[in-house]
């Protein structure tokens, strides 16, 4: 009996070095040929903007190319679930991921699941949102914009990159805490949203500063609030939600790295020496500070920690009831 355990022991053994082994020698060749960075939102947002410059850098670390491919639809969950389900494990098609991912288990159905099928790889950084009207709009403020809805003066509406992105979740938190009413207009990414904005055929837009900056900055819109909870930089004579009557109001649109859950170990560690490298350059470092980005855990396993928090704040406002579940 003692032989037969100590021959299975052995076994055991040698499979745990050769799998051990194989793994790292595969790390060691990783990349062989060029990778698929999946981008589960629309062209020309800031998630693919900036994903691009990310891809760009990536590819020069790694001495291979980094593709972009572009899968939106159902407020990201298209695109991630095509790496979380249909990707091969290997590390040559990961996840450049945003708010949705968090909070999609609680808001939807979906037909896989973030904390298990994949796994965080490297966070990135936070950006904040600013409302918006129209420059021929005459509400310059949120407390004016409030009132008049309230007052029945105008039926309000937003428009939003489409249901479960973060211009809808931060549309909805504010009808929540402020006690308006407004009627979601969901388009194929917020770049659709400005001409309808701007001709006043929805009354606002609450969009990712890496989107709406340029369009307050050319002055087809104007910038009435924003979600951080200090004044940008980038626009100091913004205010923030905070000291226009709701304290500790904050929201910002989150973008961080993923890659499916059975990526071996030193693999995903190549990756994500790889991004945090990216994260570092000048051309990387210039674009998210012109959006002004706040910086998220780095690492993959701060970033998981940070990542598995923010779908629990998501699920408990929607057991608090200040959000309903989408469908």
């Amino acid at each position: 009996m003692k032989n037969t355990l100590s021959l299975l022991k052995l076994l055991l053994s040698h499979v745990v070095l050769t799998v051990f082994v194989t793994h790292s020698v595969c790390a060691a060749e990783f990349p062989k040929h060029a990778l698929e960075m999946v981008i589960p939102y629309a062209a020309g947002g800031s998630a693919d903007v900036l994903g691009r410059v990310i891809a760009d850098e990536m590819g020069k670390i790694l001495g291979q190319g980094v593709v972009v491919n572009l899968k939106p639809g159902a407020g990201g969950n298209i695109g991630a679930e095509y790496v979380a389900k249909l990707a091969k494990p290997d590390g040559y098609t990961f996840l450049f991921a945003s708010v949705s991912l968090a909070t999609s288990p609680s808001l939807t159905k979906l037909s896989f699941d973030p904390q298990k099928d994949l796994q965080a790889i490297a966070g990135v950084g936070t950006i904040p949102s600013l409302m918006l009207v129209s420059t021929n709009s005459p509400y310059k403020s949120l407390p004016e914009f409030i009132t008049a809805v309230k007052a029945n003066k105008i039926q309000a509406s937003f428009g939003s990159s489409g249901n479960n992105t973060g211009s809808h979740l931060v549309g909805e938190l504010l009808k929540s805490v402020s006690g308006i009413e407004m009627t979601h207009v969901p388009y194929k990414g917020s770049g659709a949203v400005y001409p309808d904005l701007i001709a006043g055929r929805v009354t606002t837009l609450i969009d990712v500063m890496g989107s709406s900056l340029s369009q307050v900055q050319g002055g087809s819109v104007r910038a009435i609030g924003i979600t951080s909870l200090q004044r940008s930089k980038l626009l100091p004579d913004v205010p923030t939600f905070s000291e226009q009557g709701f304290p500790g109001f904050e929201f910002g649109t989150w973008f961080g790295f993923f890659a499916p859950a059975d990526v071996p170990a030193p693999i995903a560690k190549r990756l994500e020496e790889a991004i945090l490298q990216s994260l570092k350059t000048e051309a990387v470092k210039a674009r998210l500070a012109a959006v002004g980005t706040t910086p998220l855990p780095g690492p993959g396993a701060e970033f998981e920690k940070w990542f598995q928090a923010d779908i629990a704040r998501w699920a408990k406002l929607v057991k608090e009831g200040k959000l309903k579940q989408l469908d």
